[in-house]
């Protein structure tokens, strides 16, 4: 099975170095945007400095974008709420590998693998492109929602990605709430071996996003989604079922008390600690110390990495997350370790652009 972009949902990405020497090259600073008025090029936009596929996603969404940075004065939220269906909000975009070896490069791991962390940034940013598909209403009246990540309710990879072959991702909206946004993504990667579409999903990954108002900061309502098909049936279902598993997860955490084997388990785990700390020469030379494993990383958020409303991009926080576990896996075993899943992320709240630090922890492990 072979890719192709001659979908018109389906976004080409492109290295993001541009040859000077090319006569396809650009050099002007001013471009013709909504309504014939003179707007910034996309590269200039706030957010994209991080990646190919977040320029080629805005690029393709510019007129819908440029009402986030330039939105009307007082303008009156949406008035009426649309029906709208999965594939109104479908997108895919593709990753020449194969013939784009700049591109290649700049996802290229040291083990010619793509970098699940840079992936996991463009997964935000597809994510997002989505979520503003599904609740624009394109009416430039109306004030735009303000649409934040919310949570990833997990990442699971099905086999390694390949460098050296294109990549495909594949997502749309398969349920929505009140406020809040399911938007699943399907990373795809066929070889001539692999026929079968459901062979050549490389990644799933489900994003939840809400919508906020641009004005007051208030949950504001989405438009609602009409599953058509029997497949987009059976993702809303699922999804609504997980919306309510983390609703009754979250008042249980709120009361959660520990159980008897529980608080035993714990007592001795804190047991085998204090020999660490009391009595060296008689801990367990097979175990470390949790906080042996702590790494930690400060950064600078520049403005480069904000995104449209003016705050850090999620998929660079994902991005930076990913790569200090890596490490912190890395230094623990000595071994180069290997991703397998994301069960859970959660954005507490909103990063400014400032200093800002990662901390890691590598769970308690015995090493045989």
């Amino acid at each position: 099975m072979e890719f192709n972009c001659s979908s018109p949902r389906t976004i080409p990405v492109v290295s993001t170095f541009a040859n000077p020497f090319d006569n396809n090259y650009d050099d002007t600073n001013s471009l013709t945007g909504v309504n014939g008025q003179t707007r910034k090029p996309i590269a200039l936009w706030p957010g994209m400095y991080h990646s190919p596929v977040t320029i080629a996603l805005w690029e393709t969404r510019s007129k819908t974008f440029e009402r986030f940075l330039d939105p009307p004065k007082d303008a009156p939220p949406q008035s009426e709420l649309l029906t709208k269906t999965p594939k109104q909000s479908r997108t895919s975009i593709l990753y020449g590998f194969s013939a784009d070896h700049i591109l290649r490069e700049q996802y290229r791991d040291p083990w010619n693998e793509v970098r699940i962390g840079k992936l996991l940034e463009d997964l935000d940013a597809l994510a997002g492109t989505i979520s503003v598909k599904h609740c624009c209403d394109d009416d430039n009246t109306t004030r735009p929602l303000l649409l934040v990540t919310a949570s990833v309710d997990k990442i699971v990879l099905k086999k390694p990605i390949s460098v050296d072959i294109d990549l495909k991702i594949v997502g749309s909206a398969i349920w929505v709430g009140r406020s809040s946004i399911d938007i699943q993504l399907e990373v795809l990667q066929s070889t001539k071996e692999t026929s079968d579409t459901s062979d050549s999903v490389a990644l799933i990954a489900n994003f939840i996003f809400v919508a906020r108002d641009s004005k007051t900061g208030k949950a504001a309502p989405v438009n609602r989604l009409s599953p058509e098909t029997e497949q987009e049936k059976l993702l809303f279902e699922e999804a609504e079922a997980r919306s309510m598993l983390r609703k009754k997860k979250k008042k249980v955490e709120e009361k959660k008390e520990f159980e008897n084997g529980e608080v035993n388990r714990l007592e001795a785990l804190l047991a085998e600690g204090r020999i660490f700390c009391d009595m060296p020469a008689l801990a367990d030379r097979d175990s470390i110390l949790l906080r042996d494993t702590h790494l930690e990383n400060s950064l600078i958020c520049q403005p480069q990495q904000r995104n449209i409303h003016g705050r850090i991009f999620g998929g660079f926080l994902m991005h930076r997350a990913f790569e200090l576990a890596f490490s912190t896996a890395y230094a623990f075993a000595g071994l180069v370790p290997y991703f397998l899943e994301v069960d859970h992320v959660d954005f507490l709240k909103p990063v400014s652009a400032s200093i800002f630090s990662f901390t890691s922890y590598k769970l308690f492990a015995s090493l045989s």
